[in-house]
């Protein structure tokens, strides 16, 4: 059986606003998405963005791991510069 909270409806400026009960274990601040289904509304909580994990520092602790190539974005000219062995101008 699920439990039933109660929140009231309240008017904040030219909105309506629902307050909801801490019972909910909702953080303040929290965003949320608010949808319509058949009449009934569900409100959940906006997914986070996936966090990407940085591993360039442990590439030297990993024997055979190699550091991927970032092709998403040019060299420095001086880095390149360096590696083919010219001067830059």
């Amino acid at each position: 059986m699920t439990k039933e909270y109660r929140g009231k409806v309240f008017k904040s400026g030219n909105s309506v606003a629902l307050r909801l009960p801490k019972a909910l274990g909702i953080k303040e601040g929290t965003e949320m998405i608010l949808r319509e289904e058949h009449g009934k509304y569900i409100a959940e909580p906006v997914p986070s963005p996936r966090r990407k994990i940085d591993i360039s520092k442990f590439w030297g602790k990993a024997p055979g791991l190699k550091v991927p190539v970032r092709e998403d974005f040019d060299e420095r000219p001086s880095i390149l510069a360096g590696r083919l062995g010219t001067k830059e101008a």
